[in-house]
């Protein structure tokens, strides 16, 4: 064998061997670490509302920058693949990956759905609500029962709902004759109060106030209603609060969880825990600030409800709290503690 062929012979040895050390070093990386997964989410928000943004934009932009880009977040704004109500449905068979929702929308499921909505009139401050949740366990109550739907379930934030009407209430009288949007627990309330309470879509919200078909609304407090233009056809925001509740969940397909590597699994999870503080106590800063932006600029006035109205409110309200224990054994704990835990505040 010549020279030349001695050589040409020891280069080719030499770069199959380099050939199957990268192709080793390549099939040593897990297929699921090389592939992005995009996920599908449905949100009960229109495009135009703060909570669209603020919530959702922002746990898009956490997940994929944690993840390097492995797990994309596609978003749809309400109605634009299930209705409001449909969502949980669509999450729970895995037809979505992931879902916003109010717990309300969930309520021929969820026992807990009522509680979780904000029972009327319950907690008077937001801390009160989210040690509830958090410190007492009521999160984790939650997750376990969404868990026997294959949902993974992580409240986006606790926050107070509040009214935004046409006309100052200044009486009884004045309340019972409001036609109001509402929904969930809060829609049975303020039925049982005397007013006429009805569903309405977010997306044609601005449209009914607008019309006259309701004198009333609540979505959020300030910011949903600045965000949504509520404002515009409705000057007065009622204090106090209808209730202080985590209003807004995030649900996620637990198939659509288990799939992904165990890694991703855990960003996925530490960025909805964390979801809910960041969120909560960015929300209450800005509702102060639209509040004040709101009266500055577009003549909003603050409306608090006269102490008749308020007791007669507060007494159907807490006629209502033991209904909603009374819809299984989990509820009816979780009922108990939020008595015993209203009853250390001095409330009950």
């Amino acid at each position: 064998m010549n020279l030349f062929s001695l050589t040409r012979r020891k280069f080719f040895v030499f770069a199959s061997a380099m050939t199957l050390g990268v192709s080793a070093s390549l099939s040593a990386v897990p297929a699921s670490a090389q592939e992005t997964v995009t996920w599908k989410v449905q949100s009960h928000w229109p495009g135009s509302s703060s909570s669209y943004t603020d919530s959702l934009g922002r746990l898009k932009r956490v997940i994929e920058e944690r993840t390097d880009g492995r797990l994309k977040l596609q978003l749809f704004e309400a109605g634009a693949l299930f209705k409001a109500k449909d969502t949980f449905d669509a999450v729970s068979r895995g037809i979505l990956e992931m879902g916003t929702i109010s717990p309300s929308y969930a309520q021929d499921k969820m026992t807990l759905a009522g509680i979780a909505s904000g029972l009327p009139f319950a907690f008077r401050h937001v801390w009160e609500a989210a040690y509830f949740h958090q410190n007492m366990g009521f999160e984790q109550m939650l997750r376990d029962e969404a868990a026997k739907y294959g949902v993974y379930w992580a409240t986006d934030k606790v926050y107070p709902t509040e009214m935004v009407v046409k006309k100052p209430i200044k009486s009884w009288d004045d309340f019972t004759s409001l036609k109001i949007r509402s929904s969930g627990a809060l829609q049975t309330f303020l039925t049982e109060a005397g007013a006429a309470a009805s569903y309405i879509p977010g997306s044609e919200l601005y449209s009914a106030l607008d019309s006259g078909i309701v004198d009333g609304a609540h979505w959020g407090a300030a910011q949903g209603a600045y965000s949504m233009g509520l404002y515009e056809v409705a000057k007065y925001h009622v204090k106090p609060a209808l209730n202080i509740a985590g209003t807004d969940v995030i649900i996620v397909s637990q198939k659509a969880l288990d799939k992904l590597p165990e890694d991703m699994q855990k960003i996925v999870k530490q960025a909805l825990d964390e979801q809910f503080w960041v969120r909560t106590n960015e929300y209450q800063y800005k509702e102060r600030v639209t509040l004040a932006k709101a009266i500055a600029e577009q003549g909003v006035q603050i409306n608090t409800l006269p102490d008749d109205v308020q007791a007669k409110l507060v007494k159907t309200a807490q006629g209502m709290w033991d209904e909603e224990g009374k819809r299984s054994e989990e509820a009816k704990k979780a009922l108990g503690m939020l008595k015993e835990f209203l009853g250390n505040l001095g409330y009950l």
